[in-house]
């Protein structure tokens, strides 16, 4: 079972969400309880030794894959969430995407200063949601240790944008 290929588990779907993408769709791998069970065993195996206090999820796909992560590693999870999803006082941080803006939001006694956290998302692409969360996060106060995704299009060079370590667990050229 260790040396499963977990690319096997992963489809692409062309021309989603629109014409010219290639779309790589996790659902395959999280129906497949033993290829997800390994997936999130290795990703805890990299994020382990940067000992987080928390994980933070970016909405949506975030939350897949830092709930089982939290579990294994024994630390808290924190959601980082768009406008008007998380109850009580919030912290925000607005962000350029390539065609208009985002704004995420965390709440505001989530972190306590310096507290170790790590981020984690089921992609990286071109990088902006990933270094926003970052922003935010330390805009709350956190010491943000390293990054953790399932899949980083390397071509994009989103992680250009970061200056945390990022672990990444599947990598594509296209």
């Amino acid at each position: 079972m260790q040396d499963i290929d977990l690319k096997q588990y992963i489809r692409g779907i062309p021309d989603f969400p629109k014409p010219g993408i290639l779309f790589y769709d996790i659902s395959t791998l999280l129906r497949n309880a033993d290829a997800w069970q390994l997936a999130t065993a290795r990703m805890a195996h990299a994020v382990a030794p940067w000992q987080p206090d928390q994980l933070a999820a970016i909405e949506s796909r975030g939350f897949l894959t830092a709930a089982p992560l939290s579990t294994r590693l024994g630390c808290g999870l924190i959601m980082l969430r768009k406008p008007g999803k998380l109850p009580g006082e919030t912290i925000s941080l607005t962000y350029d995407l390539e065609y208009g803006s985002d704004s995420l939001h965390i709440q505001a006694d989530a972190i306590r200063p310096g507290q170790k956290v790590v981020v984690t998302d089921d992609l990286l692409a071109t990088g902006g949601t990933l270094a926003a969360s970052v922003a935010l996060l330390r805009k709350a106060g956190a010491n943000v240790v390293g990054a953790s995704v399932l899949i980083e299009l390397t071509a994009l060079r989103g992680r250009d944008k970061l200056d945390i370590p990022v672990h990444t667990l599947l990598s594509y050229d296209e």
